[in-house]
């Protein structure tokens, strides 16, 4: 097995004569360019992990892959005319005979129910677990890890010890992406959307942010549901990891 990561939770996992994309989301880059793909898997339809115009590309560049995914994702798209593949629950499918196992479990809560989709992790290979957004342990020997690292509803302390307890042979860090100074914004933007507005003054107070944000077609993106445009992914680099 072989891993590329591209970017965020956007990685090429290569076993045998199989290559396998996860998440082609808005916070990676070079997704696009990919050939010589069997299948996309996506965990859940936050734009960090369905990009749809970077989904369509892929699909462009790679006419057989098969997509697969859960119900949630599956209706964004059914609506966008991409067919695709359900797996979830605890299903179970091939590519290249390369199983591919599927454990739905809860999105990592955010704030009470904001942010919260269907999520499904993924075992590929029999090797790798990627949780998607969730701590889940799946309760088997692990091999290699993709362990969530970073974001709103992540806590490394949690991340640490979700480790732990499920005692992979290697991890990795994925969901990274809110560590570049260009989305840090996302901690506070949040907060804003909840909170009473800071921005008027009040009792002769008034908290205004000078801090430059991230902007998708001149507008700030609000951190859910609306998806994010091209202009606000980033680039990463692309390192390889051998197991």
């Amino acid at each position: 097995m072989k891993i590329t990561k591209i970017g965020h939770c956007c990685l090429v996992i290569e076993i045998d004569n199989a290559r396998f994309l996860t998440d082609p989301g808005a916070y990676s880059e070079g997704q696009g360019q990919i050939t010589g793909l069997d299948a996309v898997i996506i965990t859940h339809e936050h734009p960090d992990h369905l990009h749809l115009e970077s989904l369509t590309q892929v699909l462009a560049n790679n006419p057989n892959v098969a997509v697969i995914t859960n119900t949630g994702v599956g209706a964004k798209l059914a609506e966008a005319g991409i067919p695709h593949t359900i797996v979830q629950g605890r299903e179970k499918t091939e590519g290249k005979g390369v199983v591919i196992e599927a454990y739905d479990c809860k999105h990592e809560e955010i704030y009470e129910q904001i942010g919260q989709v269907q999520n499904t992790g993924y075992f590929i290979g029999e090797k790798l677990f990627y949780p998607g957004d969730s701590f889940y342990n799946p309760q088997r020997p692990v091999d290699v890890l993709a362990l969530p690292v970073a974001g709103p509803w992540c806590k490394l302390s949690d991340a640490i010890r979700y480790a732990l307890k499920v005692k992979p042979k290697k991890a990795f860090a994925v969901h990274d992406a809110a560590l570049v100074p260009a989305r840090s914004a996302l901690y506070s933007k949040l907060p804003q959307e909840i909170l009473p507005n800071t921005e008027e003054e009040e009792n002769g107070f008034a908290i205004r942010s000078t801090e430059p944000q991230a902007t998708s077609g001149g507008r700030r993106p609000r951190c859910f549901p609306s998806p994010l445009s091209s202009t606000a992914r980033l680039s990463w680099a692309s390192p390889t990891i051998p197991f």
